[in-house]
């Protein structure tokens, strides 16, 4: 089967809130098994016109276990900890 790959480009306006946000968005990768692969980090654009904020990707064991984190409770928790701290851009990716 298919792994699923979240990936997320994210733009931060409010660092502050932006820390719950990545606390309880770790509680929520932990509950349900996701490996981060990428969380942060520098960015370098080597074509076109890539977004350079702070970049995520985590690996679930399917696109169907993605979906689910994303529309947990713990992860609902999270993005509306996020509401106001970040612009989020988020696709689900099925990957091998």
């Amino acid at each position: 089967m298919p792994c699923g790959y979240i990936i997320a480009s994210v733009d931060i306006t409010n660092p502050a809130a932006y820390d719950v946000y990545k606390k309880l968005s770790t509680e929520a990768i932990r509950a349900h098994g996701a490996e981060v692969l990428v969380r942060g980090g520098k960015v370098e654009t080597l074509e076109g016109g890539w977004d350079t904020g702070r970049t995520v990707i985590l690996k679930f064991p399917s696109v169907e276990a993605a979906r689910v984190y994303w529309d947990s409770p713990e992860y609902r928790a999270a993005r509306a900890a996020r509401e106001g701290a970040a612009v989020m851009r988020m696709v689900v990716v099925e990957g091998v």
